[in-house]
């Protein structure tokens, strides 16, 4: 275990202790509030990273190796980062498909860049996020405006990660 890991785990617990500490001057019932749906949240939701962690040590096991490094490995460029950002935009799920799909493709000889644009795809328009949720919650033309400025992005980010080398 790095000391990189203990200092934001630290961090992160402090920064909870404090949101507990303020919403318990504010009143006991926030406090009581906070915690339980708090709670809720980690039980709900530590299957499904659990499920998406050990998913990605499986998904990278069964996918072929020569076919990720054919499209998106290291040697694949620019056409890689283009391949990675569309696979990144079509790619359904939340956090735990999106990147335990980029995980297994770096474990399974992914370029870096090339995983970096996926990613960045992903997060940014995810083609399902964009009409299941963002349509249903925000006027149409701001969410089809958002998509399309993006578009740019994950390209920019997958050529500054090509451009400024190998992590």
């Amino acid at each position: 275990m790095s000391i990189t890991f203990l200092i934001v785990n630290m961090l992160l617990w402090v920064l909870v202790a404090v949101l507990a500490l303020t919403a318990a001057v504010r009143s006991k019932a926030l406090f009581r509030e906070g915690a339980k749906e708090g709670i809720r949240d980690f039980v709900m939701l530590l299957p499904r990273i659990m499920i998406g962690v050990v998913g990605s040590g499986y998904i990278a096991a069964v996918m072929p190796e020569d076919l990720i490094t054919k499209w998106i490995g290291p040697g694949t460029g620019v056409m890689g980062i283009a391949i990675a950002t569309l696979a990144g935009a079509i790619t359904p799920g939340g956090a735990v498909v999106g990147f335990s799909v980029g995980a297994a493709a770096l474990k399974g000889g992914g370029g870096a860049p090339q995983v970096i644009a996926y990613t960045t795809a992903w997060s940014l328009y995810a083609l399902t996020r964009l009409i299941n949720w963002e349509v249903a919650m925000m006027p149409a033309n701001v969410v089809w405006l958002r998509a399309v400025v993006s578009i740019p992005l994950p390209f920019l980010a997958g050529l500054g990660a090509l451009l400024i080398g190998r992590p």
